[in-house]
């Protein structure tokens, strides 16, 4: 049940992402859903490889390097969905990836955190 209402939430910030920033469009809600699944997995699997290779790179710079890696993960996301997920270029996938980690970040606070005892 976390994980259905994980995938809604996350087409809904996509979504929403895409409504705000102008050069990034998401066909439909349920192709918000499955762009946040693609991103997620690109992000996780070849995002992660990358963020393995550049962890001297990306302490040095603070988690900057890690970000420019999310932004390009957008990008990749973009080129594998084809016509569903278009973003324009670098820095409108740049500007997409911040209203996104704002959006989660005020989910996230809005919705709090599980207490364990």
């Amino acid at each position: 049940m976390k994980f259905i209402i994980s995938l809604l939430l996350t087409g809904a910030v996509v979504a929403i992402a895409a409504y705000i920033v102008p050069g990034a469009a998401v066909a439909n809600f349920w192709w918000a859903i499955i762009t946040g699944l693609v991103i997620g997995l690109v992000n996780a699997i070849v995002g992660g490889i990358l963020r393995l290779f550049t962890f001297p790179l990306n302490w040095l710079t603070f988690g900057l390097v890690s970000f420019i890696i999310t932004v390009l993960m957008i990008l990749l996301s973009d080129k594998l969905m084809g016509s569903k997920f278009e973003v324009d270029g670098f820095w409108t996938a740049t500007l997409f990836a911040i209203v996104v980690a704002i959006i989660e970040m005020i989910i996230g606070s809005i919705g709090g955190k599980e207490k364990r005892r």
